[in-house]
């Protein structure tokens, strides 16, 4: 915690967020142990733009579990970070998590690599419309489905549907080209960050004095390949994680442990009564 706290001082710090930045959020991940044991699979960005029964399933799931997933709020790492953003030792989040926690926290210069669920794209025109938009158009087109299917919710906000859902559960069009695909606007597995997002971030990585890598494995290279772009800038690299992660040889400094138990007490460390009430206090 020392070196940690040594090695943030004073610089401007460019921070790289994953999934165990909001597990204990109650959101899951794809990589723990807990998660290999389901069988439910991550969408295939491939399948969901090729097959109208993979769209089905997904907005059918998607409907129960929307409510939930919307709910679910910011927690001591979130908040720590936004406060560390406010006292000026935060340059930038760039964050490959699709939960908008980070904006509910407080933070302000926030690169969504992966996209946010609370956006849907039209795949044709281009047009963006909010989550909630969609909420009630697909519980219009689908009478009496959430109250049917409510029981199957499982606690992470996903659902076990029977097979006959995807012949039966009906999916809009983009209402303003009128037969566009509606799609997440997230980064599905088999898609690619966009390159202007990259660009971005590459940026926010090369204006920064050193790296802060919170909460991921670093297992996929749309992340990793900042914390390379670092250690080829020769800036400083930190890194908070439960376990291993594909930048261990890299950094200057690891700490195994959560980052919800590490962070807000480096904020304390290095901004103690400066951190704004709101975003100091909670669970």
């Amino acid at each position: 915690m020392r070196a940690l706290a040594a090695l943030l001082s004073g610089r401007r710090v460019c921070v790289l967020t994953g999934a165990g930045c909001s597990t204990e959020s109650g959101i899951p991940d794809y990589r723990s142990d807990r998660q290999r044991e389901r069988v439910r699979q991550p969408i295939q960005h491939q399948e969901f733009v090729r097959h109208a029964e993979v769209r089905a399933r997904y907005w059918a799931r998607s409907l129960l579990g929307w409510p939930r997933f919307a709910a679910f709020q910011p927690n001591a790492a979130h908040r720590a970070l936004a406060s560390l953003e406010a006292a000026g030792v935060v340059s930038a989040v760039l964050t490959q998590n699709v939960d908008r926690l980070h904006h509910k926290a407080g933070s302000r210069d926030v690169v969504e690599l992966h996209g946010a669920l609370e956006r849907v794209r039209c795949l044709s025109c281009g047009a963006v419309l909010h989550r909630d938009v969609l909420q009630a158009q697909l519980e219009a087109l689908n009478p009496g489905f959430a109250e049917a299917f409510l029981p199957e919710l499982l606690p992470d906000g996903d659902a076990a549907l029977p097979p006959e859902v995807e012949q039966t559960f009906r999916v809009p069009d983009c209402g303003r080209c009128g037969g566009g695909m509606l799609k997440p606007d997230v980064v599905f597995f088999g898609d690619n960050v966009p390159p202007n997002l990259v660009e971005e971030a590459f940026a926010k990585v090369e204006a920064a004095d050193a790296l802060l890598v919170a909460g991921s494995s670093l297992h996929v290279y749309s992340g990793y390949r900042f914390v390379v772009r670092a250690h080829e800038r020769k800036l400083p690299i930190a890194i908070v994680n439960a376990g291993e992660t594909r930048g261990d040889p890299l950094a200057t400094v690891k700490l195994d442990a959560l980052v919800t138990d590490v962070l807000p007490r480096i904020a304390t460390v290095l901004v103690g009564d400066k951190a704004p009430g709101d975003l100091a206090a909670g669970p």
